[in-house]
């Protein structure tokens, strides 16, 4: 737990704008294993968090379609992201391994409270 203090303090990119597929912006996160989490920067809220095998795709499911992919059953969450998309900021962090990502998203959990603190499944 130590170890993931500490990589949990000094181990995230910077906070970025979660990019508005509307207007052609960029997602940036890693291609491999990794975590995210979003905030709220206008109410200083964390919104959510998860994981990923491949975590820039994984991201994409993050808004509804026809802006955001895959078969998540999250409708809430894509809402709330797409209706904040000016306020929300995203930072990641990568990982080798995918067990090591999933293990530090189980410690984040407990870390923050989030708007939607629910444990996100691949």
């Amino acid at each position: 737990m130590e170890h993931f203090e500490k990589l949990y303090n000094t181990g995230w990119s910077d906070w970025k704008s979660f990019p508005d597929p509307r207007k052609g912006e960029y997602l940036y996160a890693p291609l491999g294993s990794g975590v995210y989490q979003l905030r709220n920067k206008k109410i200083n809220k964390y919104v959510l968090f998860g994981t990923g095998e491949h975590i820039a795709y994984r991201m994409t499911s993050l808004l509804p379609e026809p802006f955001g992919r895959g078969t998540r059953n999250n409708h809430e969450k894509r809402i709330y992201v797409l209706n904040n998309i000016q306020d929300i900021e995203y930072r990641t962090m990568s990982f080798i391994d995918n067990d090591d990502a999933k293990r530090f998203e189980s410690y984040i959990k407990f870390a923050e409270e989030y708007l939607f603190n629910e444990k996100h499944h691949l």
